[in-house]
């Protein structure tokens, strides 16, 4: 997206869901202020607990772009990426890496 981003990542460890995103934000505040940008001041967090369904948040984020109207459903979004061995079991739901017609009604 041209103005924010849609993250789902797995936290190792110990780490928690509020070090982890400072730990992200504070590596690129640099690059951003390269180009006079800022993190905005609050952002929405959601922790997935192990028994919750990924598809829905897969989903959410992969037509995010889609929805808004910046790219049409037969090309793939250049900004999506994902983990190989999530795109294994994503990627083949997918009309070659663009979104299903009905996912878009």
């Amino acid at each position: 997206m041209p103005d924010h981003l849609h993250l789902l990542v797995t936290l190792q460890g110990k780490a928690d869901l509020s070090s982890a995103v400072r730990q992200f934000k504070g590596r690129l505040t640099p690059v951003l202020r390269q180009y006079g940008l800022r993190w905005q001041q609050a952002y929405f967090d959601h922790r997935l607990r192990v028994n919750e369904d990924r598809l829905p948040v897969f989903l959410y984020i992969f037509l995010n772009p889609y929805r808004a109207g910046l790219i049409p459903s037969s090309k793939s979004w250049p900004g999506y990426r994902c983990h190989p061995d999530d795109w294994t079991w994503f990627g083949p739901m997918t009309n070659s890496s663009c979104p299903m017609p009905e996912w878009l009604d």
